[in-house]
């Protein structure tokens, strides 16, 4: 199935994650394949977060997942700086695992409750060293104190003695410890309270500044997405419709999805005037049997004969601003138009 285009790409010695054409498909038996992704391309620079959003079942977290080759991809490259990990064998991707860290959306079912916090975060140090208990005890409490949680107290304890946003900070800590390259966060705060939320999300602003993290920041809320993202890319169907830079995204939505998405946001007014408008036509389709063309048109009130026709490519709008849409809400720059064969 044809990609998305990489328009959007930039050189690859400008980044440390490069996805490129990246397919994932499921056998489910009777000859029939879930298409969870589908030929999207991005990338990632050092030190940025790149934002991945869109609705439940759009492929977010399997694109997450692939990267780390959690499934291995059906097809596809994904660089790590200049490795390509689709070619690496399983004690070679093991080894680069170090590398690359995964923050889970539920935070205690990803924490073992048989052990104790110093031995869960500590754990990836007894695997790769250093192996002295001493050293080892003297990171996870470094880690342990960077995420508001007192190693002293929390060293003995089982995971099920802390709340919610107190064990994602114990699994961020696990994440750390490695000092990794790139941080993937699976929509790490929607099983927490709004208070809460807030708390991980600015500790997390705070650990990027403090360790220069790289991350990639899985979520279908897109007010989270804005505080922490420096670059946003927006999912549907297991295809990539919008990259932008986050403010002008959220300012200027090219899509019409990436639209219908921002108008769905909640505003935190009792008096406000519901916008009846925003809503998308039709059911949601299977990946099963994905639409032709742009997999949006059976719900897109834009649609025409050639979006069940042809898949639109990205195409830059201005700047850092890309779309793959045949009638984007913001014309596009026709000199950096790629053809329908790129």
């Amino acid at each position: 199935m044809a990609g998305s285009g990489k328009a959007h790409l930039r050189p690859e010695g400008e980044t440390v994650l490069r996805v490129e054409d990246l397919n994932v498909e499921f056998p489910v038996g009777h000859n029939r394949t879930v298409y969870a992704v589908s030929g999207i391309s991005f990338d990632i620079a050092a030190g940025e977060t790149l934002g991945l959003v869109g609705e439940s079942g759009c492929g977010k977290s399997t694109t997450g997942r692939a990267i780390l080759q959690l499934p291995r991809p059906t097809s596809g490259s994904v660089k790590l700086k200049q490795t390509d990990l689709m070619a690496l064998d399983g004690e070679a991707m093991r080894a680069t695992r170090t590398d690359l860290q995964m923050i889970f959306q539920d935070p205690i079912s990803s924490l073992n409750p048989r052990r104790m916090i110093g031995e869960i975060v500590a754990e990836p140090l007894a695997v790769w060293g250093p192996f002295d208990e001493d050293e080892q005890w003297k990171i996870v409490a470094n880690m342990l104190d960077a995420v508001g949680i007192d190693p002293g107290v929390a060293r003995y304890k089982r995971p099920h003695e802390f709340s919610g946003g107190q064990c994602q900070r114990i699994s961020i800590a696990r994440a750390l410890v490695m000092e990794p390259e790139l941080i993937i966060c699976d929509e790490p705060v929607s099983a927490l309270d709004v208070s809460v939320q807030a708390q991980i999300l600015n500790m997390l602003e705070d650990l990027k500044a403090q360790y220069g993290l790289t991350l990639v920041f899985i979520a279908h809320d897109l007010a989270v997405v804005k505080n922490i993202s420096d670059r946003v890319a927006v999912m549907y169907l297991g295809k990539m419709c919008e990259v932008s830079e986050s403010d002008e995204l959220y300012a200027n939505p090219a899509h019409p999805y990436t639209s219908l998405l921002l108008g769905s946001i909640p505003v935190p007014d009792p008096t406000a005037d519901l916008d009846d408008t925003v809503m998308a036509e039709g059911e949601l389709p299977s990946p099963l049997a994905p639409p032709s063309g742009c997999r949006f048109r059976t719900r897109c009130p834009l649609a025409d004969e050639i979006c069940e026709r042809v898949e639109p490519q990205m195409r830059r709008v201005n700047d850092d601003h890309y779309v793959a849409c045949h009638h984007p809400l913001v014309d596009a720059d026709p000199a950096t138009e790629v053809s329908l064969t790129n």
